[in-house]
């Protein structure tokens, strides 16, 4: 037999091996995470049902189970305060597949948060991937889609605020603010859950967010290595709710190790494993 086929097979065999030790480093690198301790505020969300918005299934109703959610997005110092227990997530030392080269890019360095952002401003330009890691540091989770579009139905005085005027009317506002996640949250009343700012002043991750733009079997089975980009939408349950359009088509069109301007992110919290 000629040497080249033996050649081939222990390149393959060596790009293989090489293949399953890289992941393996990953996975060690992203489970070094040190706790820290958080005493944000989360408000619970009693389960209910809301109509989904995009997919195959778009109409049909989709059931939340009842969960708990920060009051407001994680700040600037709650995040200064985990790079300093989780210096691995700093700008100068953060993996670039988790994260793209605008990580953290306004902050001065590793530990200096932008000049003319405030502490308790929302953080920005974070990464799907440091999103999870702050969560997990803290003893949480990213909320999932349905958890978020959920919860943020809620007006200021009713679970449900979808086609009223004062509800509509604010989402589109909302949408018009330029610069807001520069200023500190509870830029504007709490809503009926005593959740704040879930509209108008920043993009948020959630746990699935392109989950969307992939079938049901795709997003049970879904990995954090799969979920990193997004095909065409399917359909809508609603064409005249154009902010709903904007923030799935947002979702759509980034990547997990995106790092955005004014794109943050809160915690959720299973009901078992919260304690109030």
């Amino acid at each position: 037999m000629k040497p080249l086929p033996y050649l081939l097979i222990l390149l393959l065999f060596i790009a293989c091996e090489t293949k399953q030790v890289n992941k393996q480093v990953l996975e060690d690198w992203k489970d070094e995470i040190k706790p820290v301790h958080s005493s944000k505020l989360m408000q619970k969300i009693d389960s209910g049902t809301y109509q989904l918005f995009f997919g195959k299934d778009s109409g049909g109703l989709a059931i939340v189970p009842t969960f708990y959610l920060d009051e407001t997005a994680v700040t600037n110092a709650e995040y200064l305060t985990f790079l300093k227990s989780n210096p691995q997530w700093t700008k100068s030392r953060v993996l670039h597949i988790f994260a793209d080269s605008t990580y953290l890019s306004k902050w001065k360095s590793d530990y200096e948060i932008p000049a003319n952002a405030d502490p308790n401003a929302p953080v920005t330009n974070v990464s799907w991937f440091a999103a999870k890691a702050y969560a997990k540091s803290v003893g949480k989770r990213l909320p999932t889609v349905d958890e978020w579009e959920f919860a943020a139905l809620a007006s200021r005085d009713a679970k449900n605020g979808k086609g009223t005027p004062e509800y509509d009317n604010y989402l589109m506002k909302s949408y018009l603010n330029r610069g807001m996640y520069l200023k500190p949250v509870k830029q504007s009343p709490a809503n009926f859950y005593g959740i704040y700012d879930m509209f108008g002043v920043i993009w948020e991750w959630t746990e699935d967010f392109n989950s969307v733009m992939i079938t049901n079997d795709s997003r049970n089975n879904a990995s954090d290595e799969n979920l990193f980009c997004a095909g065409s939408s399917n359909s809508t349950s609603d064409l005249r709710n154009y902010a709903a359009f904007i923030r799935y088509a947002m979702r759509g069109s980034v990547k997990a190790n995106y790092c955005i301007n004014n794109y943050g992110f809160r915690c959720a919290k299973d009901v078992e494993t919260s304690k109030k």
